[in-house]
């Protein structure tokens, strides 16, 4: 059993900045890439950052140079940094990460429960 759990959410004033952190927990061989995606009621959950374990990054048009995501190997954490908050980055953000369980195993994607951000004046 794997957990992701977030924290970090709030709510902030435009221009304002916000650090995300989503730790994984549980039974984990290693931890594959690890991600972030928002979603607001009414739409599709959209993809907004994403690491492999050796630091590449790939990240949505719509954050690129205000949000940078990093991760710790060691605490199996990734981190998303959102600067420069717009009212329309509102939404739940949700990380998730492709976790092996055993040696033996095929990488399978969990999802923590997402943390609410909310940017407004």
């Amino acid at each position: 059993q794997v957990q992701l759990v977030e924290s970090g959410g709030g709510l902030v004033q435009p221009g304002g900045s916000l650090r995300l952190s989503c730790a994984a927990s549980g039974t984990i061989f290693s931890v594959n890439a690890m991600g972030w995606y928002r979603q607001v009621p009414g739409k599709q959950r959209e993809f907004v950052a994403a690491i492999a374990p050796g630091g590449s990054t790939n990240y949505a048009g719509s954050v690129k140079g205000r949000f940078t995501i990093s991760r710790d190997n060691a605490k199996n954490t990734a981190y998303l940094q959102m600067n420069s908050l717009k009212p329309e980055d509102t939404a739940v953000y949700y990380c998730n990460a492709d976790v092996r369980i055993s040696s033996s195993s095929y990488a399978d994607r969990y999802w923590g429960q997402g943390t609410q951000v909310t940017v407004s004046s």
